[in-house]
């Protein structure tokens, strides 16, 4: 008898936390597909509510106005129970020069970066590790000895001119600086080295998005990373160069493609500074004076809410010239934690295809084009289906580069 007991309280433990589970992936579910704030165009606020139209979901009638020219629109599942609020902000329509051209990137970053730590094999043939444990791949240097440090040159000039004993370096580490010591380590050649392997800049293509009405360009829709420590950059300056295409690997399942290119790094070819390393592109100022080469399109901005699945078309360059391609818009996240992540896209145009497998690396920051306006840009591929990948909303892009939406 006490055994059926169990077994009945077995049963309903495992019933109630199925349904504690279905609630919060339910939950889950509404919450990804309802933003927290949306912009409208001014004068369409009656039409807010058929732009959210999702099962399960009613919206008040009742609008409280915020002294921000915005209000809060309340929701709730089934008209019962309190789901969340939505922040509306009237926004005037604004437009921008979608690209798609290829752009080369040079950045330098703000102070230099720890990649890692390793032995050294002192003038006395010992294997020593001076820096282990005391500073951190993802560390930038920024002083040594209380002297400013913002290259690796300057680094390896600074470390040429010890005569021994213990350096102190300055480093920033998350954010925060703090002081660390260190005893160089004197190798078999008689020079001093902290043991630590570095780096200062970082270069590469992708693809320029878009260049507002005050010359604010925003470009790949995701941030750059550093290869060894996959942290973003922190970056001091940068510039954007013309680049041309040298050749394709075409992607595959399993196997990302990419776009290989030349830069020119000479004066003449800079058409703008980069000015911020972020989570959703880089952004900086563009030469509007000089853009010869570059293909600039003025579209009208798209808002989130209004991307729809379906057909959409994206600009690319992976030849000599932007083109637009066929695609299809097959899931929207208006609400997604990582915001380069919001949709996702599925390149179906037979050329694109044929040339680099759908999307690769370097295509990073290509427009994505619905109904005439400008919606978004390429963030990544998939690595097991080269055709698809994620994008991130046009307005996400604009917001980060103080843009001309507002």
């Amino acid at each position: 008898m006490k055994s059926k007991t169990k077994y009945r309280l077995f049963i309903l433990f495992c019933l109630g936390l199925d349904l504690i589970v279905l609630g919060w992936a339910g939950y889950r579910c509404i919450n990804r597909k309802v933003p927290d704030e949306i912009r409208v165009e001014k004068g369409r606020n009656e039409d807010i509510q058929a732009l959210l139209d999702i099962p399960f979901l009613s919206f008040d009638d009742a609008l409280a106005v915020s002294g921000e020219g915005s209000y809060m629109l309340r929701c709730s599942i089934l008209g019962i129970l309190p789901f969340k609020e939505i922040k509306v902000t009237p926004a005037d329509t604004a437009s921008v020069l979608v690209s798609g051209s290829t752009v080369g990137i040079y950045m330098e970053t703000s102070g230099v970066l720890i990649i890692d730590t390793g032995e050294i094999l002192s003038e006395n043939g010992v294997p020593q590790d001076p820096a282990r444990n005391i500073v951190k791949p993802g560390d930038y240097i920024v002083a040594f000895n209380q002297q400013e440090v913002s290259t690796k040159k300057e680094l390896i000039r600074d470390l040429e001119e010890l005569d021994g004993g213990q350096v102190t370096l300055e480093v920033n580490r998350n954010g925060e600086v703090i002081p660390v010591s260190l005893t160089p380590v004197r190798d078999s050649n008689g020079n001093y080295k902290l043991g630590i392997w570095v780096r200062d800049d970082t270069q590469g293509i992708g693809t320029l998005t878009y260049v507002d009405s005050m010359g604010n360009f925003g470009a790949l829709g995701h941030g750059i990373s550093d290869v060894d420590t996959g942290d973003l950059l922190h970056i001091h300056s940068g510039e954007l160069y013309r680049a041309e295409i040298l050749g394709i690997q075409k992607g595959s399942s399993g196997n990302p493609g990419e776009l290989s290119g030349l830069i020119r790094y000479s004066d003449r070819n800079i058409i703008g500074e980069i000015r911020q390393n972020s989570g959703n592109g880089i952004f900086g100022r563009f030469h509007l004076g000089d853009s010869s080469g570059i293909s600039l399109k003025e579209l009208p901005v798209g808002y989130k809410q209004e991307l729809e699945l379906g057909p959409a078309q994206i600009l690319s360059c992976v030849g000599d010239q932007v083109k637009e391609y066929q695609a299809e818009i097959t899931r929207i996240d208006l609400n997604h934690e990582d915001t380069n992540k919001s949709f996702v896209i599925r390149v179906t145009d037979p050329e694109l295809i044929s040339e680099t497998g759908g999307i690769v690396q370097g295509m990073s920051g290509s427009p994505v084009i619905q109904k005439g306006k400008f919606m978004g840009a390429i963030t990544h591929v998939f690595v097991q289906d080269s055709t698809s990948g994620y994008g991130i909303f046009a307005e996400t892009m604009l917001e980060e580069n103080g843009g001309s939406q507002g």
